[in-house]
């Protein structure tokens, strides 16, 4: 056994931070007394400390204390018990979003009737005399109303934030309801009558619109569309021509992979040039995350798991809408984008239109993008914006940046 006793009696301490460390088992260790870093004179002594050490050693290995068999066999029958318990409550548990303080604030989560069905929205804000801005989601099918908060805060001081679940998605997905039959043309049109409503609710004329992913798919169109409706239009990892695009994201991830010595990987993803040439895949997305260029700053999967588990937007029951939509509709769309892309469909946009983009996105190549910004015709400003730390979700993965942006562009501050 080794035991250690350890007296610092400083004379003067101007510090403020003080760490006190003790070990309650006298047994294995013992050090008593203040730790002042300021009292640090250099790395080769301590100014005004007068130290006393005592030793003494015996023969043997110090003990280390394991948790008994007994001991562990409880906890593991605790949390048996506990978790179902933790699971149904989430399962059942009434869904909220906390309130924002603020005579003039707005903090709401609600279903709306759009064209015959409802629709979850969420909406945020510090004042309801800012301008709004209308969140398109991506995915397809992927809500971020269970996370978001999480990274709009900044936003929500400058702006009256609107995000909503899509038909079939989400919030929005009813079980047992059929949605095989919804396209993109009947999300654009539910956006359209969205921001109908939200403008007669918020008492707004025009509203900012921003998609992103697989969003700006549906509000480029609704913008091209009713381009009375909104004041600008903002894509955040803007689709394009979804070939190019993919092409794009696949040379980056073959030279990724040989940087890193991954002959496997290389050769797999050489292997899918043929089918990505021809418009009928996308390159897996496994690959576009495992080398860093689905997101770099934040785990987009992770917020999902810790909001369906901890947050308040969503319960265990709208988890599992969540994913059963994803699985049954989402592939449907992508192919949509793929046969279908954006390029084609909308070529004029008559308001001012920002494309904005991570560096690092391989799911939206910020090149095809920005081919496609130069190539729109009509009327107003366009703007690239890149974010050089950031993949698919500059506006998550460098928000402070994002933010400012916004405030600078839409408030003029």
């Amino acid at each position: 056994m080794l035991a250690v006793i350890i007296r610092v009696d400083f004379e003067k301490c101007n510090g403020d931070e003080r760490i006190r460390r003790q070990d309650d088992d006298m047994r294995e260790f013992s050090f008593r007394g203040f730790i002042c870093y300021n009292a640090l004179e250099n790395s080769t002594g301590i100014k005004g400390a007068d130290i006393t050490m005592n030793k003494t050693k015996q023969d043997g290995n110090i003990p280390v204390n394991k948790p008994s068999k007994k001991r562990l066999k409880w906890i593991l029958i605790t949390a048996a018990l506990i978790l179902p318990v933790f699971l149904l409550i989430r399962f059942i548990m009434p869904t909220w979003t906390p309130k924002i303080q603020g005579s003039n604030s707005i903090s709401e989560l609600r279903s709306v009737s759009i064209n015959g069905t409802d629709l979850t929205v969420l909406i945020r804000g510090t004042n309801k005399d800012n301008p709004v801005l209308i969140f398109v989601h991506g995915g397809p099918c992927c809500s971020e109303i269970p996370y978001v908060r999480k990274y709009q805060d900044e936003l929500e001081k400058d702006f009256t934030i609107v995000h909503y679940d899509q038909r079939g998605s989400g919030r929005s997905y009813k079980a047992g309801q059929d949605y095989s039959d919804v396209t993109a043309r009947t999300h654009v049109d539910d956006l359209i009558a969205l921001t109908e409503y939200v403008e007669d609710y918020l008492n707004k004329d025009k509203v900012i619109l921003l998609g992103h992913s697989f969003g700006t798919y549906i509000a480029t169109q609704a913008a091209a569309q009713r381009p009375d409706l909104y004041e600008a239009y903002v894509g955040i990892g803007q689709m394009s021509d979804t070939t190019k695009s993919e092409l794009n994201t696949l040379d980056k991830l073959i030279a990724a992979a040989e940087e890193k010595g991954d002959k496997a990987d290389a050769e797999a993803l050489k292997n899918l040039k043929p089918s990505i040439q021809s418009g009928t895949a996308i390159v897996p997305r496994d690959y576009v995350r495992k080398y860093g260029f689905a997101a770099r700053k934040i785990d987009d999967n992770l917020d999902y798991v810790l909001a369906f588990l901890f947050g308040t937007e969503y319960n265990l029951s709208d988890a599992a809408g969540f994913y059963m939509a994803s699985a049954k509709y989402q592939d449907a769309l992508v192919m949509e984008g793929l046969t279908h892309p954006i390029t084609e469909i909308v070529t004029d946009l008559d308001i001012p239109v920002y494309f904005v983009m991570g560096k690092y996105d391989g799911m939206t190549s910020p090149e095809a993008a920005k081919e496609y910004l130069d190539s729109l015709g009509g009327e107003g400003a366009r703007e690239m914006v890149i974010y050089e730390e950031s993949a698919h979700y500059p506006q998550f993965e460098q928000r402070q940046a994002f933010s400012k942006w916004m405030r600078e562009t839409f408030k003029g501050e």
